[in-house]
């Protein structure tokens, strides 16, 4: 048992850095797009590769974290349930976001389950309860979906979401070849998938799928088969980025100069050591505010920490206070880009 454990650790810890695929060998298709899948914008190709040794030196010299018990906020459920008409986020832990604005409800990388793994038994484990339950969210007009690894994309959160709305469930948005594991899973209808910088409007709403630098796996052979991306929400009057999981890049000065400021950010500020293993797939906090710069965000909010054990190696309460250290040096205004308690809700 010791054994499986063991390899299946393994696993976990090779998903957080793997083998990018060939090159793109036609004239007529992205950039990114490769022979056998999709590769990021800006970072070399041996960047992107983690040997199998290198796997193992991270494994065995790791920092283990220290369980922290985190304040958090009851949400008032009732009010989210209804409410149709004020501007409100609720932080549902780690890149779980409710967000609702002129009557739309929109959840970002739904996950409510214990573990991120594909198995019950091992891998990251939740430490901090999900705010809201799959039982209490309200009813949910669009999922957004960044990438496929198990702390953002949890089958049995999605599956529980549909069920939940059965005669009436959201449209779910999501990075270009993900639609198939959709599929697999019996939700064959309101899923699209979209490449970078293509868009999906939605009434008087466009969604926008943007470049971040990530990279996808969900299983031992499917590396970077499927795209990962960040999201620009358009919606009456406001514009929402959720930057999903990633490593700092010129993507975002890109995203900057198509649009002209965000509102909203939300951007992952955890998950980033040991930094000679995590750098290219992982912002710091520091980094983090330079894509809230980037982006020309008037409001930022610092999600992707504090939820799960041994995900990585800082402290669970280290990003929080590394992000207020950056604020202060980049000089920007207080409270222009922060973090929530688990639970709590931003009223607009």
């Amino acid at each position: 048992m010791r054994t499986c454990l063991f390899l299946f650790q393994i696993f976990i810890i090779f998903n957080l850095g793997a083998k990018e695929t060939s090159e793109a060998i036609k004239l007529d298709v992205p950039a990114h797009h490769t022979k056998d899948g999709f590769k990021n914008n800006y970072l070399p190709e041996e960047r992107m590769s983690k040997s199998l040794g290198t796997v193992f030196k991270w494994r065995f010299t790791r920092n283990s974290q220290s369980l922290v018990d985190f304040e958090s906020v009851e949400p008032d459920l009732s009010f989210l349930r209804n409410n149709r008409t004020e501007e409100t986020l609720t932080w549902i832990g780690h890149s779980t976001f409710l967000w609702q604005y002129k009557g739309m409800n929109v959840v970002t990388d739904p996950h409510l389950t214990p573990r991120a793994s594909p198995v019950s038994f091992a891998g990251p484990k939740r430490i901090v309860e999900p705010a809201i339950s799959m039982d209490d969210l309200p009813a949910i007009d669009v999922v957004v979906i960044s990438h496929n690894h198990y702390d953002h994309l949890d089958k049995k959160t999605v599956l529980g979401i549909v069920d939940s709305q059965k005669s009436n469930p959201p449209l779910f948005l999501v990075p270009l070849g993900m639609k198939e594991w959709f599929s697999d899973i019996g939700i064959k209808e309101k899923v699209v998938e979209l490449d970078w910088w293509q868009s999906h409007r939605m009434g008087k709403w466009t969604f926008h799928a943007v470049p971040v630098q990530h990279w996808s796996r969900r299983g031992l052979t499917d590396t970077n088969e499927v795209l990962w991306a960040g999201w620009v929400v358009e919606a009456p009057g406001k514009r929402l980025f959720f930057a999903g999981d990633t490593g700092y890049s010129k993507d975002f000065k890109d995203i900057g100069e198509r649009f002209a400021e965000m509102d909203l950010s939300l951007i992952p500020i955890g998950a980033y050591a040991p930094r000679w293993f995590m750098k290219d797939m992982h912002c710091n906090p520091e980094e983090a505010v330079q894509i809230h710069l980037d982006v020309r965000s008037q409001k930022s909010i610092g999600m992707h920490w504090g939820t799960f054990l041994n995900l990585t190696d800082e402290p669970l309460v280290e990003p929080p206070v590394k992000l207020r250290e950056a604020v202060k040096n980049a000089k920007l205004e207080e409270g222009s880009f922060i973090t929530l308690k688990h639970g709590e809700t931003l009223r607009f």
